[in-house]
């Protein structure tokens, strides 16, 4: 456990300086890497010696966004992906074997619910749902060969919070895999290890990067697992690029200082909404009116970046809204410096049906926000022109 705050470790864990003295860690764009001797290559390969041998497996600019993520998480350790659902197939495809089961919540990610429904059952891994608001009924979904547990919290597109102390404590009793995706989060408002999580798996693409730029995932948590999970991906291939976590390695510098201010953003724009005669409910997790708000307040920091809404009218009134604004972004993206507006059932969802979208929350005239970085005044202004418009 490091002994400094949150920010000193995001911006001076760092690669030892080479021969340069450099200031900056450099770009170590090699696809390999060279050995002294032929015993040196036997060891290196025999994992005799922890060294770097080919980026697929390691390499130092990963490996230092890696200890980054882990030292913010309180993780053993940890591996770079891709995407963020690179991590998340991952770490279902190592841990996991033919037969296997998982308890999810059912609010999860569109992709997430297209690997638990479509392509894990072609290895005979079946899935269970349970609602975020029924989590006292995990227990009745458990079966003698379900191995994970799994969820987002705050969920995607819903903002809604789980209580990770409470599956922490299912997880333990049942001896099972608590994975949680922290994505929305970020390491700086929770960390999910400290409930009981096992594994915390992100997509680094959203606030982790925090600017649009690249893509990029990963998970962390107890050794052994992620062990497993590091075995399954030097021999299948999903590992981030060396650019990328370099990146993302200078983009965790900052984090803390622009979670603060998305979350203050997203706070004043939650409040406003609240009382906007042409909305009919908003989610954000430290509203007071949110459902879990004395949970959010326990396990959370701050109240995060997202706020969700419903707009009156259902998903025509949703499609208006899109078409009437200005300022703000129309993108499938989040976490973003630029402030960003999806409509779910209009876009994301909108091959679900109405029973399955209400299902996980989103109603036709849901609205997800994803704050950004503009002055908050200009951000509620387009809203509120979009709104009335």
């Amino acid at each position: 456990m490091s002994k400094n705050h949150f920010e000193t470790d995001a911006v001076r864990t760092q690669l030892d300086r080479t021969e340069f003295l450099e200031h900056s860690v450099p770009l170590y764009l090699t696809s390999s890497f060279v050995f002294e001797d032929a015993e040196d290559m036997r060891a290196s390969f025999s994992e005799e010696k922890q060294r770097n041998i080919y980026s697929r497996f390691t390499n130092p600019n990963t490996s230092e966004f890696v200890e980054k993520i882990c030292k913010m998480e309180g993780a053993e350790a940890g591996y770079a992906f891709a995407t963020g659902m690179a991590a998340v197939f991952s770490t279902f495809a190592a841990l996991l074997d033919s037969g296997d089961h998982i308890v999810s919540a059912r609010s999860v990610f569109g992709s997430t619910h297209t690997l638990f429904t479509k392509y894990l059952p072609k290895w005979n891994i079946e899935t269970s749902y349970f609602k975020v608001d029924e989590v006292e009924g995990i227990e009745n979904l458990i079966q003698p060969n379900t191995k994970i547990l799994f969820a987002e919290s705050p969920t995607n597109p819903a903002v809604d919070v789980l209580d990770l102390e409470q599956l922490g404590t299912i997880a333990k009793k049942h001896n099972l895999i608590l994975v949680v995706d922290n994505c929305f989060a970020t390491p700086y408002l929770q960390k999910p290890i400290g409930f009981g999580a096992d594994i915390v798996i992100h997509s680094a693409t959203k606030l982790i990067d925090g600017q649009g730029r690249v893509l990029g995932g990963v998970a962390v948590g107890r050794e052994d697992l992620v062990r497993e999970i590091y075995l399954f991906s030097r021999n299948t291939g999903p590992a981030m690029s060396p650019f990328n976590a370099w990146v993302l390695s200078k983009s965790l510098e900052t984090l803390a200082v622009r979670v603060e201010k998305h979350c203050e953003n997203a706070a004043k724009l939650a409040d406003y909404l609240e009382s906007h005669e042409r909305v009919n409910f908003v989610k954000y997790p430290f509203l007071k009116s949110h459902p879990q708000y004395e949970v959010a307040r326990k396990q959370m920091k701050l109240g995060g970046n997202i706020v969700a809404f419903e707009v009156k009218g259902g998903v025509e009134s949703g499609r208006k809204f899109l078409n009437n604004i200005k300022l703000c972004s129309l993108s499938a993206n989040l976490g973003d410096t630029r402030t960003i507006v999806t409509h779910p059932a209009s876009t994301t969802h909108s091959k679900l049906s109405e029973e399955d979208r209400l299902q996980v929350g989103i109603s036709d005239g849901l609205v997800r926000v994803s704050v950004g970085l503009e002055h908050i005044d200009d951000v509620i202004n387009d809203i509120s022109q979009a709104l009335s418009s």
